[in-house]
């Protein structure tokens, strides 16, 4: 495989592994139409001759001459934030998206890889959450219009596995942190890091008790990149199996970012906020070989870093 379509390529996610991609001697064109992506997150890619930018929006179609031997559409609005000022843009990429994306590996007998999401799940009744598990998701909710599409997106993506034989692959992606991820992105970690680095309250949700799991960006990268290369269709989690409550990852943003003296303020907690999240990665260290190698901590001191350099 030496050719790759990445939609969303200039998004948070999307960069990094566009770069990675190419660092393995990929070809690549990113697809991306800057509404949550960025020109300074590939900025550092532009002068390869081996990748290509092109500014368009998956939902109206996706045309690409020449051979194209793997798609990896990660174009989506992906923080509450986003999706909330965006819904209608958040379904269509989704459905119309994620279809136009097939079509196109259709086309050109390509590998397919879909991001989708642990939202697939909803507020969980099972934990940790198995890739077996059908989730408890609120069709008609707020955070419907991101956890419907790509549900969806799972269903028509193994639809074209099934019917037209497409060599399929989905990642369920937990919360992931890294370089390039946006100030406002509005989810909790860039919320926290933003609220320490510039000497505020940092506002915590509920009383805190709801866990996450937090996964470093580099190694998600690496375990899209192993799914890409491996031959299971099912979908595979890729996360943190460690668990931590909103309330300690707020006091450990602050204590990494140098502000152990910084005030917690508790707020109304969003509608269908769920109250646990935490992978079951046995498919993943089974299937890929793959587990992060990243701990917490230093993927926060990572985003920290990087936070300090655009706050």
């Amino acid at each position: 495989m030496t050719r790759a379509v990445v939609t969303g390529g200039a998004g948070f996610v999307g960069s990094h592994l566009c770069e990675r991609l190419l660092a393995d001697g990929w070809e690549v064109v990113c697809i991306d139409n800057l509404v949550t992506g960025s020109v300074s997150n590939i900025a550092g890619m532009s002068d390869d001759a081996r990748f290509t930018f092109v500014e368009q929006d998956v939902s109206d179609g996706i045309t690409i001459e020449g051979p194209v031997d793997a798609v990896l559409h990660l174009a989506s609005p992906a923080s509450p934030v986003d999706y909330s000022a965006l819904p209608i843009q958040t379904l269509k990429v989704g459905a119309l998206g994620t279809h136009n994306a097939l079509g196109l590996a259709k086309a050109k007998g390509a590998r397919f890889l879909l991001a989708s999401t642990s939202e697939v799940y909803g507020n969980p009744l099972e934990h940790p959450q198995r890739e077996s598990y059908w989730g408890n998701v609120n069709p008609i909710g707020p955070r419907s219009v991101y956890d419907e599409a790509k549900r969806f997106a799972e269903a028509i993506t193994m639809a074209y596995h099934r019917k037209h034989g497409v060599q399929t692959r989905i990642a369920r992606i937990f919360n992931t942190v890294g370089e390039r991820m946006r100030t406002d992105d509005g989810r909790a970690v860039p919320v926290f890091v933003t609220q320490a680095l510039r000497g505020e309250a940092l506002t915590v949700h509920g009383d805190g008790s709801q866990t996450r799991s937090v996964d470093y960006v580099g190694d998600l990268v690496e375990g899209l990149v192993r799914l890409l290369a491996s031959d299971c269709a099912c979908p595979i989690n890729l996360g943190n199996p460690e668990e931590i409550t909103v309330l300690d990852l707020a006091e450990m943003v602050a204590r990494v970012a140098g502000r152990d003296d910084a005030e917690i303020r508790f707020v109304e907690r969003p509608v269908d906020d769920p109250s646990v999240r935490r992978p079951d990665i046995t498919r993943a260290r089974e299937i890929l070989g793959w587990a992060p190698t990243v701990s917490l901590e230093d993927a926060l001191a990572k985003t920290i870093a990087y936070f300090r350099t655009v706050v």
